[in-house]
């Protein structure tokens, strides 16, 4: 089954419960934290995630891009998130693969992410304790971007793994998804698909929804 996964960083942030509410019909709410130093811009943080966790009916997909991460995971899992996930540029192995274990100990479902430029096979140490990898298909940091096709072996070779193994893990694609890309990331193995202007600007965002699935 596809899952979407609007992005609240393409809703109306003075409007934010109304927009949550708009994207009900999604299975999960991915939510953008960036802290200025990874990434370069900042979004929102705890606070925001504490209290969108009340209005929001689908589980939170909160992704971190925040340098080291292993800091605040059990913080924002405390706060409402139920998947966090850590991008692997973002620190050591050691505290990346802690980062994950501290999220588990949560029970919460634990996650890596890869930047475009970082290769599939960064995943690998990391692999036994994700239940979700996340290939970034733009930069991340800001929304809107244009889809990088590129990416769509590094996503084949992942899933490629993931079914190998035999593991409870999904594969998410965040980044220029809309109503095309969609079919192609599909294709290659994705089955949880991160949306943002595409979902917030449609003139039906149900309709939208439903056709981002495929």
């Amino acid at each position: 089954m596809i899952k979407i996964a609007p992005s609240i960083l393409a809703a109306d942030f003075a409007n934010l419960a109304r927009d949550i509410n708009r994207v009900s019909s999604a299975d999960y709410l991915h939510v953008d934290v960036m802290d200025g130093l990874f990434v370069p811009n900042i979004s929102i943080g705890l606070p925001v995630v504490q209290s969108i966790r009340p209005v929001a009916k689908m589980p939170l997909d909160v992704h971190l891009m925040i340098d080291r991460p292993v800091r605040y995971v059990e913080r924002f899992c405390q706060a409402g998130a139920d998947i966090v996930t850590v991008h692997v540029e973002a620190d050591t192995p050691e505290n990346t693969r802690r980062a994950l274990e501290i999220i588990r100990e949560q029970g919460k479902r634990p996650g890596v992410v890869l930047k475009p430029k970082t290769p599939a096979d960064a995943v690998l140490p990391f692999l036994d304790l994700c239940r979700m990898v996340l290939v970034m298909t733009v930069e991340p940091g800001f929304g809107g971007q244009k889809f990088m096709a590129d990416m769509m072996p590094k996503l084949r070779q992942i899933r490629t793994w993931i079914d190998e193994k035999g593991l409870d893990c999904e594969l998410e694609v965040d980044g220029g998804v809309d109503p095309v890309t969609c079919k192609t990331v599909i294709q290659n193995g994705a089955n949880v698909l991160v949306a943002g202007s595409a979902v917030y600007k449609a003139p039906d965002i149900p309709e939208r929804i439903r056709e981002l699935r495929g």
